[in-house]
């Protein structure tokens, strides 16, 4: 059995070594994992949980570097397709710090991950996993979106995770994603997104009002990212407010995935809703701080230092 199993993206992202620069003056890059499933995953294999993902990567070299990156960050594999055709997708982005991260996503019209099918899955695993993970960005093409109905379908207890993760370049059309990512919703008993993507879920971008929408929805905990606001998470009878954890920015791409897998770990302990929260909070701000995503995941023991570092504050 799976601690988690996530499914979607992954890739290969390569990040500027320069900050504070645009891409057109560049000089160096760094190749890292990318892909925010694929780095939940990670990010919850660095807490110690068995996790694996489920994607798909082009026959290529870049293809053969994700495969060798996820065994490498202690992730199952087994469950990673390659497929011919499409190349392993690559993501670019600028730094600016502390705030502006535009990202430009190489995925062509049809990249492998949206290729995973109904029939490639392995419907014993997912209905097994304490924790499956899915993404908007899943939905936005078949036959992905018929492989996320059917894993869905599977899963029958345990903690079903909706990142809604909307990043409009991926889709043909607000519209499109608006109404799957609303009929998507009561399959998934946890909701997490930040202002715009609650927006596309529930049609408002007040927290409190979307936390309401998405426990209305049917999810038992409802987490929306106020950014410099903070964290909001809800359930049927609890509220939870986080402060930020104060670091300095250095690239906060990254940063949600962290925030994610510690989420997962929370669910899997049986934590309380502040202590997960507040961990994840720290959880991200560690990448936040740094360069890289999959490779700047944080260990329990370094979230919980940068943790005792705010007490004392």
């Amino acid at each position: 059995m799976f601690d988690l199993i996530t499914i979607g993206r992954s890739g290969v992202d390569i990040y500027p070594l320069q900050t504070g620069v645009g891409l057109a003056h560049v000089e160096t890059f760094g190749k890292f994992l990318g892909g925010s499933p694929t780095n939940v995953a990670v990010a919850a294999a660095r807490h110690g949980l068995r996790a694996a993902v489920v994607t798909a990567v082009g026959d290529d070299p870049f293809g053969g570097f994700v495969r060798q990156a996820i065994r490498g960050f202690g992730v199952d594999d087994a469950f990673v397709a390659t497929v011919e055709g499409p190349p392993t997708p690559v993501t670019f982005c600028e730094i600016f710090p502390p705030d502006d991260f535009p990202i430009y996503f190489y995925r062509g019209e049809h990249p492998p991950d949206l290729r995973v099918t109904p029939e490639s899955l392995d419907l014993t695993a997912i209905r097994e996993a304490r924790v499956f993970w899915f993404t908007g960005t899943g939905l936005s093409q078949e036959p992905s979106r018929a492989a996320h109905a059917a894993a869905l379908a599977a899963r029958t207890s345990g903690w079903t995770v909706f990142d809604l993760d909307y990043r409009p370049t991926l889709w043909d059309s607000p519209d499109s994603a608006r109404e799957l990512v609303r009929q998507t919703l009561p399959l998934a008993n946890v909701a997490i997104g930040n202002l715009e993507e609650v927006e596309v879920a529930t049609g408002t971008r007040d927290p409190e009002a979307a936390a309401q929408a998405l426990l209305d929805a049917g999810m038992r905990v409802a987490i929306v990212k106020m950014g410099p606001h903070g964290v909001l998470a809800r359930t049927g009878d609890e509220r939870v407010v986080v402060e930020p954890v104060e670091v300095k920015v250095v690239n906060g791409l990254g940063a949600g995935d962290a925030f994610g897998g510690a989420v997962c770990l929370g669910l899997v302990r049986g934590w309380p809703l502040e202590r997960t929260v507040r961990f994840a909070n720290a959880a991200g701000a560690h990448v936040a701080a740094r360069l890289a995503c999959a490779d700047a995941m944080p260990s329990t023991d370094e979230v919980l230092t940068l943790l005792e570092g705010e007490v004392k504050r």
